[in-house]
């Protein structure tokens, strides 16, 4: 069996399998190369030290502190799915975490709700980060073995099993990594080279290196993982975790690299393989095609689009929802046919100028939502909006120029939380993320007792979404509304229709009303506590009251507008 793992800093390396080492010889490049005999879990000997997990181990069945396991991906049998995969525009993503979806928080346990997205209509679901972490619960922000699956989660073929579901199902998936950082807890990478550089400084410390001396190694590293998860568990796409976060000064950007490296699997694989970006940037070149000087990824986040509807349907106005929560109505208006809403203007939560204007033929190439993970968790009570709320929300995504994301549970109003909850297995790093969290949102008003503890086991028990809601009618009739909402989404052209100038909007800000024409179609929303009148139409479909000319408090309508209406709407 052969062995080989990077790490040009050691001056000795050993393999140990099933606890005997066995010696390594130095090659070219800090390289270490040998044979062993197969066993059944392995690790690296530095310089006499411990074993300690591969880098590139694609199983940590004792977490990442362990020893690695080897895993035969050729092993695992596929079904004779017809899925060919799909391209990402016209779809609807739905976000989900593994370890809350379901009180059993695996892959298998996941498995058994699919057939509620595809009755909700849903084309992708996107799954936040399944790497290694310490203990059983998380985010999956703090992984630390990027080549590995979470073993609580069900491990390689645990997510091989749901992906392979999903496809049977005609969902494709998408899988949230984070390249940025890793977690504080379980990382070795440092002790084999220089995987990180204090040539930049990031919120999480030393920048990962991507352009200092060793970054060729480290950046094959990234882009090695990243291929792993689209060929070996045939994932369709990748969400890339703020990637304004990767300090690269080279002429070729980490992500152009890794773009290129995405496209070329895709033509071997015959499949269509994409990349979406969060960025905070409002740079348009991010997602702006690389033979036309951009880095090529396929889509990014708009936290625009959510900060405009955001304040518009809850009237928060404070922090980054500043800007948004003055003319909220107009910001709606704006993201809706310029993109973003700071293109270039001062943004007073920044104290400075921000953003560039944004390529108005590629709406798809922004991804719409109300709801994230981190819009709601990262509040101190991890609160969602209500489901009057969301309805009017709702009606605004998924109708919208943009890629429409949805966060699990909107669909139906849950009622549960979702909140900041680790499981970190070190006393003083537990204690640490407990005091921070609560130093956060001390600063906005919120005592130590108000804020949950991210430790504690409610926090996170109270996060898992409750399957028993979408029976109930307040929740079904939302769960209804949303599923109209993309089967008419589906039925009409103009609403997949990514042309920002071919959007218009009227609204009144101070009787909080709006209206979106979208072709023949348009959509119409009233924000306010009093009835207004209707634009003429035929209504398709509506949530709340609307009769007669009429739409009632906190109501909305989708309906077609123009002389032919009538014989259009048979």
């Amino acid at each position: 069996m052969k062995y080989q793992v990077w790490a040009p800093i050691a001056d000795r390396v050993e393999v140990e399998v099933d606890g005997a080492p066995h010696a390594l010889a130095r090659e070219d490049g800090g390289w270490w190369r040998g044979e062993a005999p197969a066993g059944l879990d392995y690790g690296f000997r530095l310089d006499g030290g411990p074993a300690l997990p591969d880098p590139r181990s694609a199983r940590q069945p004792y977490g990442p502190d362990g020893l690695s396991r080897l895993v035969d991906h050729a092993a695992f049998r596929w079904s004779d799915s017809p899925w060919q995969g799909r391209p990402l525009p016209g779809a609807v993503i739905y976000e989900l975490h593994v370890g809350t979806f379901t009180p059993a928080g695996t892959f298998a346990a996941a498995e058994q709700h699919l057939d509620h997205l595809v009755e909700l209509g849903v084309d992708f679901v996107e799954l936040l980060p399944v790497c290694p972490f310490p203990g059983r619960h998380g985010w999956g922000y703090d992984g630390v073995s990027l080549w590995a699956v979470h073993e609580p989660y069900g491990g390689p073929d645990g997510l091989k099993h749901f992906v392979d579901a999903a496809h049977r199902k005609g969902l494709g998936v998408v899988l949230d990594v984070v390249h940025n950082h890793l977690g504080p807890s379980g990382n070795h990478l440092p002790r084999f080279g220089p995987y990180f550089t204090d040539r930049h400084q990031t919120p999480w410390g030393a920048a990962v290196n991507l352009d200092a001396p060793g970054s060729d190694e480290v950046r094959a590293y990234l882009i090695g993982s990243a291929l792993a998860w689209l060929r070996d568990y045939r994932v369709d796409g990748l969400r890339l975790d703020a990637v304004h976060a990767l300090a690269d000064t080279r002429a070729l950007h980490f992500l152009e690299e890794l773009a290129t490296a995405v496209d070329a699997l895709a033509a071997a694989v015959n499949r269509p393989l994409f990349l979406v970006g969060e960025s905070d940037l409002n740079d348009p070149r991010t997602t702006t095609p690389r033979q036309a000087g951009g880095l090529g990824l396929t889509a990014q986040w708009s936290d625009d689009f959510h900060h405009a509807l955001h304040t518009a349907v809850t009237g928060e106005a404070q922090g980054y929802y500043a800007d948004f929560g003055r003319a909220p109505l107009a910001a709606v208006a704006r993201t809706l046919t310029r993109g973003w809403f700071h293109d270039g203007t001062w943004s007073s939560f920044r104290e400075r100028h921000h953003g560039r204007p944004f390529p108005l033929d590629y709406g798809h190439r922004l991804l719409g939502y109300c709801q994230t993970h981190d819009q709601i968790g990262n509040r101190a009570l991890g609160d969602r909006l209500t489901p009057d709320q969301l309805a009017l929300a709702a009606a605004l995504v998924l109708t919208s120029p943009f890629t429409p994301m949805l966060f699990m549970g909107e669909e139906w109003g849950a009622s549960t939380p979702w909140q900041y909850f680790t499981d970190h297995t070190d006393p003083g790093l537990a204690e640490a993320v407990r005091q921070g969290r609560r130093r956060e949102f001390a600063a906005h008003g919120w005592t130590p007792e108000q804020v949950p503890d991210p430790q504690a086991p409610q926090t996170v028990l109270g996060s898992v979404l409750d399957w028993s809601e979408p029976r109930q009618p307040v929740h079904a009739e939302l769960l209804d509304w949303y599923r109209t909402l993309i089967r008419l989404r589906r039925a009409h052209p103009e609403l997949t229709d990514p042309d920002l100038t071919a959007v218009r909007v009227e609204f009144d800000e101070e009787e909080r009303q709006l209206t979106v024409h979208r072709g023949r179609l348009l959509v119409s929303v009233n924000l306010s506590d009093k009835p207004h009148d209707l634009p003429a139409g035929r209504v398709l479909a509506g949530y709340g009251e609307h009769a007669a000319g009429r739409l009632g408090p906190r109501s909305c309508v989708i309906a077609l507008a123009g002389p032919d209406v009538s014989a259009e709407s048979r």
